[in-house]
């Protein structure tokens, strides 16, 4: 198995590769702890930045401007990492903003909704956690190529029901409240989950490689990318089952 493998975009192989071909032997290595102080320090900033747009912007074009910022600057980070150490921060103004009114759309709807999801997502950050930690998930080939696998048809689902809502094709089976959407959300929540395994393995391994001191800021970026997956995935399970219930 490849030692900085990850199905996480942004935490792919490539990454260690790149930053130790351009910096041998760094003057500061890549620490774990110092990646954990930076992926606190970049949630902070995100929930700050959640807190302030849930109460202050509303309706559609700041989510359409923060949505876009975030990616542009996702992408950004993914083919230059080192630039890490400053898009961290604003990937995490950007989603924090995006977040926070994709989350009072959210709250309007199913009152609790949000705080439920919080406390899940956090929840399962640190239940995948302790499982990597202790190893009961065990980082292997399999283990990471069928995840690698899993997190890209889940991309290809969603940008296939993107297209086809596009065409006026209708995509209730993945939106609506049915037994079979609810379902396909739990697994791909699931899958989400998972990948805050191997993006432990990658922090893991990179402090262990002796990776540059800037690849500290990215393994944060990318940790932040997985649990903002994982939140909007356990937000739009628990906002199916809400509806079914209605």
């Amino acid at each position: 198995m490849n030692l900085t493998k990850s199905s996480n975009p942004v935490l792919n192989d490539s990454v260690f590769s790149q930053m130790l071909t351009s910096q041998a032997i760094p003057a500061e290595a890549m620490t774990v702890n110092g990646t954990v102080r930076k992926t606190a320090l970049s949630l902070a900033v995100l929930v700050a930045a959640a807190v302030y747009s849930w109460q202050h912007i509303s309706g559609g074009f700041p989510l359409i401007i923060s949505a876009i910022g975030t990616f542009a600057v996702a992408i950004v980070t993914a083919f230059k990492p080192a630039l890490a150490r400053y898009t961290a921060i604003i990937y995490a103004v950007l989603e924090g903003v995006l977040l926070g009114v994709i989350s009072r759309m959210m709250e309007q709807s199913y009152q609790g909704l949000v705080a439920r999801a919080v406390v899940i997502t956090f929840g399962v950050f640190l239940l995948m956690l302790v499982l990597y930690r202790s190893g009961v998930i065990k980082v292997s080939g399999k283990f990471a190529t069928g995840l690698i696998a899993a997190t890209g048809g889940v991309a290809l689902l969603y940008l296939g029901s993107f297209i086809a809502r596009l065409c006026g094709v209708d995509v209730s089976f993945l939106s609506g409240s049915s037994t079979l959407s609810i379902g396909i959300s739990i697994v791909v929540a699931a899958i989400a989950a998972l990948n805050l395994i191997l993006d432990f393995d990658f922090i893991e391994r990179g402090a262990a490689m002796n990776a540059p001191k800037t690849m500290e800021w990215y393994g944060a970026f990318g940790l932040m990318v997985t649990l903002v997956w994982l939140y909007i995935e356990i937000l739009r399970l628990l906002a199916k089952i809400a509806a079914r219930r209605n």
